[in-house]
C-alpha cells in the first residue's frame, strides 16, 4: 500500500504545485510583488473609498454638483467608491496619479501621460491616455488634480526587495516539490538483461505499470518472482522543509510592507488584540498623510485663492464610532472645552443649525472649589 498511497498522494500534491510551478521562473517577483501590495493597499483603498469628502463654505456643508461627482459619480463609468479605490491603487503603485476633467466635467483618471517640467512655468501633461481614447491637447498642471506619494522606501523595496524574496519563495517551491517526489528501484533477477531488446520490454512493462497505477482507482497487476518494486527517499520529508516556511515567508512580506506604508500588521492578519490602539496608529500614520494630500490638491485645484480665503474648502470626514466614543465626548462637553457642534465634527456629523447646541456647558464637577454647591 505505500507505493498506491504514494501515488495517489503525489497526484494531490501535483495538482497543487501546478498552481506554483510558475513561481520558479521571473513571474515570482511579480506575483510576490502584487501579492503584498494588493494586501496593504486594498487595506487603505477600502478606508478612503468610505470617507466623505464635504464641501464646506465657513462652518456650513454645502451639497451641489461638485459634492455629487466626488462622493457619488465621478464619471459616466465609476461609482465614487470604486473611483477611489483606483486612484489609491494608482497613486501607491506607480507613486503619482493624474486625474483631468473632461468636457462634461467628469473626473478621469488617465492611465498613461508624458508630464514636461518647467521650472517657471506650470508643468504640462502631453499625450494623456484614458483607456483607448487619447486627448490631443495638452492638460496644464493648474487644469488637473496630480497627486504625488513620495515614498521612496516603497520603491526601492519594490525594484529591490522583492527580488530577494522572490528568488528565496522560488527556491523553496522548488525543494517542496522535490520532497514529495517518489524515487524507487525495480529490482529483479533476469539473466542477459543486457541484451537492448529485452531492455526495451522490460522498461515497457515498467511504464505499463505505472500508468496502472497512476490512472486506475483500482489495479491489479501481476506479481512476478524475482520481480520487485523499492521505494526510497520519501521517509525524510517530514524532517526537511515544510509550507509553514512558505507561509512565514509570505507574512514576513506582507509586514514589510505594511511597516513601509504606515499599516500596523496587526490589522491586516485579523488580530484582534490591540485593536483600538492599532485602529489609531493606521489613522494617524497611514490614513491622515494621504487624506492630507488630497485635501490640499483638491482645494488648490477647485477653489481660487479668493473662495478657499473666504472659506469655501473641502474636508475629508472618516466618521468615527459614536457610541464607541461616547464617554469622551461626555467629558468634552461636560469640561467646557467644545461645545456639542463642535464635537458632532470631530465625529464627522454635519453641524445642527440649532442655537443651544453653540452654547458651552460645564457641570458643577468642573467648577473651581470656591464656586456653587454648600462653599458660599
Amino acid at each position: 500500500m505505500g507505493f498506491l498511497s504514494e501515488i495517489f498522494k503525489r497526484n494531490k500534491e501535483i495538482e497543487w504545485m501546478w498552481d506554483l510551478e510558475f513561481l520558479e521562473d521571473k513571474t515570482t517577483k511579480v506575483y510576490l510583488k502584487k501579492m503584498a501590495l494588493n494586501t496593504c493597499v486594498k487595506h487603505i483603498a477600502r478606508t478612503i473609498a468610505k470617507s466623505d469628502f464635504r464641501l464646506k463654505s465657513g462652518e456650513s456643508s454645502v451639497r451641489d454638483g461638485l459634492y455629487y461627482k466626488l462622493n457619488v459619480r465621478p464619471n459616466t463609468d465609476m461609482s465614487s467608491s470604486s473611483f477611489w479605490e483606483k486612484v489609491i491603487y494608482k497613486l501607491i503603485y506607480d507613486n503619482e496619479c493624474l486625474i483631468v476633467l473632461s468636457d462634461t466635467d467628469d473626473f478621469l483618471i488617465a492611465d498613461s501621460y508624458v508630464r514636461k517640467e518647467f521650472a517657471l512655468y506650470p508643468d504640462v501633461f502631453e499625450g494623456v491616455t484614458v483607456k483607448d481614447y487619447r486627448y490631443n491637447r495638452n492638460f496644464s498642471m493648474d487644469d488637473v488634480i496630480f497627486l504625488e506619494y513620495g515614498n521612496e522606501r516603497l520603491a526601492a523595496f519594490t525594484d529591490g526587495m522583492f527580488e530577494d524574496y522572490g528568488e528565496l519563495f522560488g527556491r523553496m517551491i522548488r525543494a517542496q516539490m522535490r520532497n514529495f517526489q517518489i524515487r524507487g528501484a525495480v529490482n529483479f533477477k533476469m539473466a542477459g538483461i543486457a541484451d537492448d531488446e529485452k531492455q526495451k520490454k522490460l522498461q515497457t512493462y515498467i511504464d505499463k505499470l505505472y500508468a496502472a497505477f497512476n490512472n486506475n482507482e483500482i489495479a491489479i497487476v501481476p506479481q512476478l518472482e524475482g520481480f520487485n518494486y523499492e521505494e526510497f527517499g520519501t521517509s525524510s520529508v517530514n524532517s526537511s522543509q515544510n509550507f509553514d516556511e512558505i507561509k512565514k515567508l509570505r507574512k514576513e512580506m506582507i509586514d514589510y510592507v505594511a511597516s513601509i506604508l504606515g499599516i500596523p500588521s496587526a490589522l491586516l492578519h485579523g488580530d484582534m488584540a490591540d485593536l483600538s490602539n492599532n485602529m489609531k496608529a493606521y489613522m494617524e500614520y497611514c490614513i491622515d498623510p494621504l487624506t492630507k494630500k488630497l485635501e490640499d490638491e483638491l482645494n488648490a485645484k477647485l477653489f481660487t485663492p479668493s473662495k478657499f480665503l473666504a472659506g469655501e474648502h473641502i474636508k475629508i470626514i472618516h466618521k468615527k464610532d459614536i457610541i464607541e466614543n461616547a464617554e469622551a465626548v461626555d467629558k468634552l462637553v461636560a469640561s467646557g472645552s467644545f461645545n456639542r457642534n463642535e464635537v458632532r465634527e470631530l465625529l464627522g456629523a454635519e453641524r445642527v443649525d440649532n442655537p443651544e447646541l453653540d452654547k458651552y456647558l460645564i457641570t458643577k464637577n468642573y467648577q473651581s472649589a470656591d464656586e456653587g454647591g454648600e462653599n458660599e
